[in-house]
């Protein structure tokens, strides 16, 4: 499993951490044996692309490669456990995760903040409670869930569906 995880990983991690990389660096292309013995242990999953791959996507690789060595551990971890969920998703599920990510991305910063702050009350809530909360959600009509995410104070928890409360 840890070998199907780890070139997903560095592909995750860099469209989660992407960035623009100097001009300079993508100058020349790099031979994988001119990398250093750090280099290749991250990059591994890689190898047998690497010296197929444009020079600006090996710098662009380094460069995630340089920042996942910073990680502490813990972060790592997280970051490998959100792999592994990415990869159990269907095609369609990930296509949603995108749309929802974008979504997000143009809501304005105080929106992001308070959805981010409701998303980590409900994280803190038992199993039990965020299972019945899901089921609650789903439940409703679709229109009803619209309603309520027009009209919704992100800052609070919702209310339970009509006729529960």
């Amino acid at each position: 499993m840890a070998r199907i995880l780890r070139p997903t990983l560095l592909l995750l991690l860099a469209i989660l951490l992407g960035g623009v990389m100097p001009l300079h660096a993508q100058d020349a292309p790099r031979p994988w044996n001119s990398l250093d013995a750090a280099q290749r242990e991250v990059l591994a999953p890689l190898q047998q692309r690497w010296n197929s791959m444009s020079p600006r996507k090996q710098a662009h690789m380094l460069k995630r490669a340089e920042y996942w060595v910073t990680l502490p551990p813990q972060r790592r971890e997280e970051v490998r456990q959100h792999i592994e969920r990415w990869q159990l998703m269907t095609p369609d599920e990930r296509r949603q995760a995108r749309e929802n990510r974008r979504k997000f991305q143009q809501l304005p910063p105080q929106q992001r903040e308070q959805l981010h702050s409701t998303y980590e009350r409900f994280q803190q809530l038992p199993p039990a409670q965020r299972e019945k909360l899901i089921r609650e959600w789903h439940e409703l009509p679709p229109a009803e869930r619209l309603q309520r995410d027009e009209h919704h104070d992100h800052g609070r928890a919702p209310s339970p569906p009509r006729g529960q409360r």
